[in-house]
């Protein structure tokens, strides 16, 4: 209950805050351009609270926080006394319509830079793009257990993140991915991952582990934390032990001493078990138990007796951090770099090379809202900027009821010299808002999907 209530406050405060740069990006260059705003909301439907400022502007916050909008005098909605005509939106200019309607993204790539400027200020902490385990396709490319990817195709990666968002777009454009790593001794090497032989349909988002790639942070330490009583391990294994190998098999996690254990069972007999203790490396021999019996004709569980710590999150070994000045380019190129990612999963989701999975709801930001705050300022801020970015780009798309379809319309006027009809622009919006419908329900589609799947 405590994370369906987080994420919805969370949910309400993100969309609050850049709702109101957006709105407050129309409402600057509309004043700017001597437009009569007659409402500034964040929110939709019945107002909550609203305040009325020295220009006559009513200043609202409304019951239902998905969005908001500035209300412009505009003689298309509503009779204009003559004095006040020249005050109108339809009565401006066309470049200064074109400025007042693209204030409202722009607002929001500026935020996108400010929130991601004070992220880096403050320093992201994050994974680095280590490698754990290395399995499969990616054992046979010579990619091993602590090597460090530091470029994807010749792009530069810092973290884990980056690293799977860089071989995410080399699986959708069914590319090999050429890796430059760095090895646990220091010594750089370049890799060839065969990504263009995943299978058709392959999920995008798990390319990494279907390319037998395992994060160092993702992998448990084999660390005993409690011995049961009356096991194989009981006065063998202490809590501490930390197990390097099992059977002259070496152990790098704590997900692979399960399989070890029952391969050594099935075969019967004693078994040595390495394990570093107090600073010492010590083989130590036992003997698997067998599980007691379990009903159906499943092959019998082989146990030593021993747990694992749960739930305990590694510390981080990577930080984004710069002064003011340094942070300001490095927050520029942070955004032209999730820009571009954003407009090529929507360019790869157009031609059929990424999935329509992609494209999230309210739910699923509200669960991304939640978990971002519990991880800190930092991750909170980058959540803020990557979502005001998507608000920008989104509302840019020449979609007939958004930004982007406005301003559609004024430069079909420019070229044509005069406005689009009354007709057309209707007939627009009913398509806008019918796309615009479609897009909400897949979305709210892949969300409850989400869900679900949990």
């Amino acid at each position: 209950m405590a994370d369906v209530l987080g994420s919805v406050w969370w949910m309400i405060v993100s969309l609050g805050v850049l709702v109101t740069f957006h709105e407050y990006g129309h409402y600057w260059v509309a004043r700017r351009c001597g437009v009569k705003v007659l409402r500034f909301s964040v929110g939709f439907g019945r107002p909550l609270w609203s305040r009325h400022g020295r220009n006559g502007t009513e200043f609202a916050i409304a019951a239902i926080p998905l969005g908001g909008y500035v209300k412009m005098l505009d003689e298309r909605e509503t009779e204009v006394p003559a004095g006040e005509r020249m005050a109108a939106f339809n009565n401006k200019r066309v470049g200064q319509r074109i400025a007042i309607v693209a204030a409202g993204p722009i607002a929001n790539l500026l935020l996108c830079i400010a929130l991601l400027w004070a992220m880096f200020v403050i320093g992201r902490q994050d994974y680095s793009a280590t490698l754990g385990r290395t399995t499969g396709m990616a054992a046979a490319a010579g990619l091993a257990s602590g090597d460090r990817i530091l470029d994807v195709d010749g792009r530069t990666v810092a973290t884990w993140g980056e690293a799977s968002m860089a071989l995410t777009t080399a699986a959708m454009d069914r590319q090999d991915a050429r890796l430059r790593v760095q090895d646990a001794l220091g010594n750089a090497r370049t890799r060839v991952l065969p990504l263009s032989s995943l299978p058709a349909g392959f999920d995008e988002r798990t390319v990494p582990v279907q390319a037998g790639l395992l994060w160092q942070f993702w992998l448990q330490p084999a660390q005993v934390d409690s011995v049961v009583e009356q096991s194989a391990a009981s006065g063998v294994l202490r809590p501490g032990d930390l197990i390097l190998a099992i059977d002259g098999q070496r152990v790098e996690s704590a997900d692979q001493v399960a399989p070890l254990v029952q391969q050594l069972g099935e075969r019967g007999g004693n078994g040595m078990i390495e394990v570093e203790r107090d600073g010492q490396r010590l083989a130590l021999e036992l003997r698997p138990h067998r599980a007691a019996a379990e009903a159906g004709p499943a092959a019998p569980r082989w146990l030593i007796g021993v747990g694992f710590a749960q739930g305990q999150a590694p510390a981080y070994d990577a930080r984004q951090q710069y002064g003011p000045l340094a942070a300001l380019p490095a927050a520029a190129r942070e955004t032209a770099r999730l820009a571009g990612d954003s407009l090529g999963m929507m360019r790869r989701m157009l031609t059929g090379h990424a999935s329509v999975k992609n494209i999230s709801g309210p739910i699923t930001i509200a669960r991304v809202a939640n978990a971002s705050a519990e991880r800190g300022l930092d991750w909170f801020l980058y959540f803020l900027a990557l979502l005001s970015l998507s608000l920008c780009i989104i509302n840019l798309l020449p979609i007939p009821i958004l930004d982007g379809g406005h301003l559609l319309y004024y430069l079909i006027e420019l070229v044509k010299g005069s406005p689009l009809s009354e007709r057309a622009m209707a007939t627009g919006q009913y398509l806008g808002l019918a796309l615009l419908a479609g897009l909400m329900g897949l979305a709210f589609y892949n969300d409850i999907l989400g869900l679900v799947a949990r």
